[in-house]
Order: C-alpha cells, then sequence, then structure tokens
C-alpha cells in the first residue's frame, strides 16, 4: 500500500488523524494533514483506508 496526501487539497478536518494517527498528523499553525508513513504496515491498511474514506476533501490517496 502506498499513501499520498495533497495537502493543497486538504480542509484540515482532521479525519484522518482520528482514523490512523500512526500515519497522519496536522501541522499546529493551520491544521492542514501531513503524511508520516507513506508506506504503512498492512496492520495499519484498514486505518487508512478509513481515513481516506472519510476525508472530506478526498485529499487522500491510496495505491493498493
Amino acid at each position: 500500500m502506498k499513501v499520498r496526501l495533497d495537502q493543497d487539497r486538504c480542509v484540515s478536518s482532521g479525519q484522518c488523524v482520528l482514523n490512523a494517527p500512526a500515519v497522519f498528523d496536522q501541522r499546529d499553525e493551520d491544521g492542514v494533514a501531513v503524511l508520516l508513513v507513506a508506506d504503512p504496515d498492512e496492520d495499519q491498511a484498514d486505518d487508512v483506508r478509513q481515513a481516506a474514506a472519510l476525508c472530506p476533501a478526498l485529499a487522500i490517496l491510496v495505491e493498493e
């Protein structure tokens, strides 16, 4: 699994951090998401998929 994050599309909702905190974080100054792990472990895959599905800006792309 590969994960990409389009920070320009991010609306700082925090859904990614709530669902996959080991993979995503948010910048303190504006809340924009930050990708911590572009190639997450299999045990994080479901959380990453959930984060992508719940992202209101569709800023997360998951490549299987």
